[in-house]
């Protein structure tokens, strides 16, 4: 987690339950604003599917699932 998460998260649990839950709506509309169907990477995700990519694993497309092991 970030700097910023982890003082946003201390800033927010100091606020009474209310203002927590407010808050919380708050920060859920501006992520579903910001990635409405959940499928943009954060800089972390990215590099470890670079990572991924780089690293010579096989795509399931290229496997014969039908004759695997003969």
């Amino acid at each position: 987690m970030s700097a910023i998460s982890t003082d946003t998260a201390r800033m927010i649990e100091m606020l009474p339950v209310d203002d927590q839950r407010f808050a919380y709506e708050f920060v859920k509309k501006l992520v579903l604003a910001w990635d409405p169907n959940f499928s943009k990477l954060t800089l972390e995700e990215m590099e470890r599917v670079k990572a991924a990519e780089e690293s010579g694993f096989v795509a399931d497309e290229d496997i014969d699932w039908e004759n695997i092991g003969q």
